[in-house]
């Protein structure tokens, strides 16, 4: 099984249109087009029921202490922890692209509704880790349902590397309810997983690094 991109290649820069944020020289970020990238994946097996989609960000740091904040920098050495950025589950087998923007295009404060979704009956969306990192902020807490792009601390001192992988399951409707998270995706599709491929972006928002 195999997943590629015309947004970026393997191992690239994820361009700015797919993230959250990008660089500005003078207040260090500002929000982007946040439009989710293209997809596309072939070579799943006959025995596939649905697909799920995950997209998971395992550099983002354990502690805030230092994050984004004027003067310091987050430390290289600082343990990491996983945020996810995007959970789609119960796509039908004969699934097999994602177009750019189709899933998301802009940033909308509070989130986007879900997990079911309009335009795509049958298919579900997770909350993604924006919920988490909002929720104290007055003007953009909400329920951040679907994707949402990169948006790692301006002040990291590494990359950040984004995993898109697409797992083929042997089961049509994954076993979640309600508003479920992309943690709970990777838990239930547990045991189901006929096959699986992936795709990493990297991204960063410290101009050092960009340079």
């Amino acid at each position: 099984m195999k997943l590629h991109s015309d947004s970026f290649h393997d191992g690239s820069v994820i361009p700015g249109e797919f993230a959250f944020c990008v660089i500005d020289a003078d207040t260090h970020v500002r929000l982007s087009a946040n439009r989710n990238p293209q997809l596309a994946w072939d070579g799943a097996p006959a025995a596939t029921k649905s697909f799920a989609l995950i997209c998971h960000d395992g550099d983002v740091p354990s502690r805030g202490d230092d994050v984004n904040q004027e003067g310091r920098s987050v430390p290289a050495d600082l343990p990491r922890v996983d945020f996810f950025h995007w959970g789609l589950i119960d796509m039908p087998p004969t699934m097999h692209a994602i177009a750019a923007g189709q899933f998301c295009d802009g940033v909308t404060p509070r989130g986007k509704t879900g997990p079911d979704i309009a335009a795509a009956p049958g298919l579900r969306q997770a909350i993604n880790d924006y919920t988490g990192w909002f929720a104290s902020d007055a003007e953009m807490s909400g329920d951040y349902f679907g994707y949402d792009g990169p948006c790692p601390p301006w002040n990291d001192a590494i990359l950040h590397h984004y995993v898109f992988t697409v797992y083929a399951l042997d089961i049509a409707t994954l076993p979640l309810s309600g508003k479920f998270t992309g943690q709970q995706v990777r838990d239930a599709i547990a045991g189901h997983v006929l096959a699986e491929a992936s795709l990493t972006g990297i991204y960063t928002l410290n101009p050092t690094l960009a340079a």
